[in-house]
């Protein structure tokens, strides 16, 4: 059983960010890197051209529940903010994601503006710049096509790759560092993206799930037939799917208008689990939890995070932020989540096994 060991709530500075841009529906503007020893975590977030960089104390308190059983969020500090001194997009940055290995010690900080613009720093265990380990990479148009929203995400097995969706332009784009790869072509317009994580692909994950309209298609970048076309399946007509995310176990989850999230098996690719209308309003965004596979975490537009058994389709916790998200994201390899509002409140919860 999860429970929340702490749950904070923190102010962004004025001074920082005054007004933050609004973005797209999908809250991909938020990444979260915990120190080593635990007690703190960084949280980067996205407003305008420019990253900035917090950090967040998770000291052990006493978590309280309030109506309708809502965690209570203890107020503190911003304990150390900055703007992040790297190159800044041109346009509005769309996405934003921190892909870390422990057996490497570094990290990849990336990020993807409304045009497809990839920047990616190379970052070590204290969150500080590496010198000199930094690349661009511009969109195959140069940039002159429609802007709209766009995701980017790493291969959890080799960091140097990343795909990078474009909504209008209905791609995806893989690169391996500054080198363009291939370009998948979706049907729709995609909406989120993730490598899937699985020991049944051995030691490289090539699979690349997609959402894309109210379809899941799934992609095999070694594969030339049907442009790497694995798998397509659909969701229901009308309902557009708004994120995807995979487990350890390579199950893939999918969320989205419906206000229902799916869990898929890859091997049969059958449905495991259907959890029907399990958020008020629609889901925008889904992360698996680290410690168990079972359960999963869930954002809806209604402000609502909660963590629930998918097997069981049980709530275990829930909290709410103060308005609209504009960043909600997972540790990669821990269980602290956050979320950024749209008035400046960050909310970071961290999460243990009993």
């Amino acid at each position: 059983m999860l429970r929340a060991k702490s749950l904070t709530k923190v102010a962004v500075p004025p001074s920082l960010i005054d007004h933050p841009s609004p973005a797209n529906l999908q809250p991909t503007r938020l990444a979260l890197h915990v120190s080593e020893d635990g007690s703190s975590c960084w949280v980067y977030i996205a407003s305008g051209c420019q990253i900035y960089k917090l950090q967040v104390a998770l000291d052990d308190s006493l978590v309280s529940e309030g109506k309708d059983s809502l965690l209570i969020p203890v107020h503190r500090q911003v304990m150390n903010s900055f703007m992040v001194n790297r190159c800044p997009h041109r346009s509005e940055i769309q996405s934003i994601v921190l892909a870390e290995t422990e057996s490497t010690g570094y990290s990849m900080l990336g990020t993807v503006d409304s045009y497809g613009h990839l920047i990616v720093t190379k970052l070590d265990t204290d969150g500080k710049d590496v010198e000199k380990l930094s690349y661009s990479v511009l969109p195959r148009d140069c940039g002159i096509g429609e802007s709209g929203w766009a995701g980017l995400c790493f291969n959890p097995i080799q960091l140097s790759m990343a795909a990078v969706a474009r909504s209008f332009c209905k791609t995806v784009d893989v690169y391996d560092q500054d080198i363009h790869i291939r370009t998948l072509c979706t049907l729709l317009y995609p909406t989120s993206l993730c490598f899937m994580q699985s020991s049944r692909y051995g030691n490289e994950s090539s699979i690349l799930a997609v959402t894309e309209g109210c379809q899941l298609s799934v992609w095999d970048l070694r594969m030339k037939e049907n442009g790497g076309c694995l798998q397509r399946i659909c969701g229901s007509l009308g309902d557009d799917f708004y994120t995807v995310c995979s487990s350890s176990t390579g199950n893939i989850a999918v969320g989205g208008a419906d206000r229902t999230v799916t869990i898929y098996d890859p091997c049969r690719w059958a449905t495991l689990s259907r959890w029907v209308h399990c958020s008020k309003y629609e889901i925008t965004g889904l992360a698996f939890s680290s410690v168990d596979s079972n359960h999963i975490y869930i954002q809806g537009v209604d402000y609502e995070v909660f963590c629930g058994d998918w097997k069981e389709n049980s709530k275990v916790f829930s909290f709410r932020g103060d308005s609209n998200w504009l960043g909600f994201s997972k540790c990669q390899n821990r269980d602290v989540v956050g979320g950024w509002c749209d008035s400046g409140s960050i909310f970071v919860a961290d999460v243990v096994d009993l």
